[in-house]
């Protein structure tokens, strides 16, 4: 699960799908000092993708 901090609105569940306009708008609130606590990479530059069976 993705919630930036502020809004602390989820902006991803885990199992969906991310898409560009996920990434831009989680890119775009770090640079303007939002903060991403619960990925893996907080400064959002990198994803970590899991697979499952």
């Amino acid at each position: 699960m993705l919630t930036p901090y502020p809004p602390g609105i989820q902006a991803a569940l885990p199992g969906e799908k991310l898409n560009s306009e996920v990434l831009r708008y989680l890119r775009s609130g770090v640079e303007a000092g939002m903060v991403v606590p619960d990925a893996a990479d907080t400064a959002v530059t990198s994803v970590r993708v899991s697979l499952e069976d």
